[in-house]
């Protein structure tokens, strides 16, 4: 099988797909590779890199389309290549696609296999390709929301974990999963008076073994974001769920009742937000204020740290993207139910049931099509 690996064209990403030591991987598979001229120059690995791998180097997206069964991407398909994805193609990269109905109806007029990192799931529960990227993306949150706490920015002037006679600063996390409990764990590193949030009284159990003094694990309520979102200056959402849209879980009343120059960090803008108004940013104009609470709602947070999150995605996709090449993807679904978790839309049916619910469509099982 012919693997194609893209070079990412959204706004300030700079991972990309596999890396070199992956794309050998592939090639002593019996694959080919092809990889867009300068796909790697953003995370570190230069052309001459990839081809020491086995892999040829192609000058255009449209070729890398045009002669791969599977294409690899990071981010979700820009409206420039929506006419370049064949029927029957798979592409395999994080769509996020309940959180747009336009990329939606997109892929859906595509006909592609459309597999994505977020959604494959193994049995316990977890989501082995959106780990990688949540452990980067909750350690980042605190670094940038103590950042964005600082006078520059309009912040309230708080160094995180203050100093000797000085009160730390109060960081409420929403969501105790991969995102929330990387960044709860940055946050008490830093020294700052922690609360974690969820819904899951078994998971707060576990957390309250493992986590250190000054994190205070809560269930969540509408009562409790209310009471603690006046004591907090930094805010994290990371409430997740798969496939679907972010649930709203702080809305534009509560802002009034925030301390002036508190920081929210929206880690869920790519599913939406859980921030009733959070809207997308980028790298490059990452913050916005509202009713003096400043947001920052960057949905590629770790494409910042390109080099880290790319070594880190490829570990996670390329056992995945080796089988789907071996077997093809009918099969390796059939096999392997992850990768069947992983088919949001398939030949111009919807197979994930969040991605339907999101914008009223039908809904197909994904083992009606096998």
């Amino acid at each position: 099988m012919i693997i194609g690996v893209l070079r990412e064209i959204k706004t300030e990403e700079y991972r990309v797909a596999m890396t070199p030591a992956g794309a050998e991987v592939l090639e002593r598979h019996g694959h080919g590779v092809i990889v867009e001229q300068n796909a790697g120059l953003g995370s570190g690995f230069s052309d001459d890199a990839y081809r020491s791998a086995g892999a040829e180097i192609v000058g255009s997206a449209a070729e890398v389309y045009a002669r791969s069964r599977l294409v690899m991407h990071v981010k979700e398909p820009q409206p420039a290549e929506y006419p370049l994805i064949r029927s029957g193609q798979v592409v395999f990269t994080y769509f996020h696609l309940a959180a747009s109905e336009a990329l939606t109806r997109a892929i859906i007029k595509t006909r592609c296999v459309a597999l994505a990192y977020e959604t494959i799931r193994k049995i316990d529960g977890t989501l082995p390709l959106l780990t990688p990227m949540s452990e980067v993306a909750g350690r980042m949150a605190i670094q940038e929301g103590a950042k964005y706490l600082e006078m520059e920015y309009g912040g309230e002037g708080l160094l995180l974990g203050g100093v000797p006679g000085v009160e730390p600063a109060t960081v409420l996390v929403i969501g105790a999963g991969t995102v929330g409990t990387q960044a709860a764990r940055m946050a008490c590193g830093l020294g700052a008076r922690v609360y974690l949030i969820d819904s899951c009284l078994q998971r707060l159990r576990d957390l309250s073994e493992v986590m250190p003094p000054n994190c205070v694990t809560l269930v969540s309520s509408p009562a409790t974001i209310r009471r603690l979102i006046r004591e907090a200056d930094l805010v994290v959402g990371s409430v997740l769920i798969p496939g679907a849209k972010a649930p709203k879980l702080v809305t534009r009343d509560m802002l009034a009742q925030m301390k002036k120059g508190a920081v929210l960090v929206d880690v869920a803008i790519d599913q939406g937000g859980c921030f009733e108004t959070s809207r997308p940013t980028t790298h490059k104009d990452p913050i916005y204020t509202v009713d003096g609470i400043i947001h920052y709602c960057v949905a590629n947070m770790p494409g910042a740290v390109a080099k880290t999150s790319t070594m880190a995605l490829t570990n996670a996709t390329l056992p995945y993207a080796v089988e789907i090449a071996d077997k093809g993807w009918k099969q390796a679904m059939r096999e392997n139910p992850e990768i069947g978790e992983g088919a949001n839309v398939v030949a111009g049916k919807v197979t994930h049931r969040g991605v339907a619910e999101a914008f009223g469509l039908k809904f197909t099982p994904i083992d009606r099509l096998l």
